[in-house]
């Protein structure tokens, strides 16, 4: 789904705190508040919701802080007030309602990696060579596309600008 996004590179934020050198993680904290978001009510989850990304993932002109979408302020139920998308990456790496953000040297926990390890890796690319567990992800069927499958691009189309982030990693291990 194409989403007209209102945001910033996220490394241009990143920046603003000045991270040491020896910083190679960011991890985001969303808001935990059971009376706007009723499902955190629940324990399918460690709450509150983490993510992280490396450096060099977080710091990529395609990374990106958003603060609106279709041109108006970023709606509660889209990640307001502050939410990244890391287009190359599935959808949950990209942590809504931020209010805290943390770096550190060691690679953070994230949610679905502390709920489901054999499922949900640290990196979360999209590699379409790379069944998930429980489903493959040869293809895709984008929304409004009404049932019709279409291949499922490497880095979710964003190969040539991506790609050399994950040089030398074993791109079926760390997916």
């Amino acid at each position: 789904m194409v989403v007209p996004w209102v945001g910033f590179p996220l490394g241009d934020l990143l920046k603003r705190f000045e991270p040491t050198s020896e910083a190679k993680y960011v991890q985001f904290f969303t808001l935990n508040d059971a009376k706007q978001m009723p499902g955190v009510r629940y324990s399918t989850l460690e709450w509150p919701y983490r993510e992280g990304l490396t450096i060099a993932e977080a710091t990529h002109p395609l990374a990106l802080v958003v603060v609106g979408l279709y041109g108006k302020v970023l709606p509660n139920q889209n990640g307001a007030p502050l939410r990244t998308v890391i287009p190359w990456k599935y959808g949950f790496k990209s942590a809504k309602s931020i209010v805290r953000i943390h770096f550190t040297n060691v690679q953070p926990q994230t949610s679905w990696n502390m709920a489901i390890p054999n499922e949900y890796g640290f990196y979360s690319n999209v590699n379409p060579q790379v069944d998930h567990p429980r489903w493959s992800q040869a293809t895709e069927r984008r929304l409004g596309g009404f049932g019709a499958r279409i291949r499922t691009l490497m880095f979710n189309g964003y190969a040539d600008q991506v790609a050399s982030l994950y040089t030398g990693l074993d791109l079926v291990k760390n997916y």
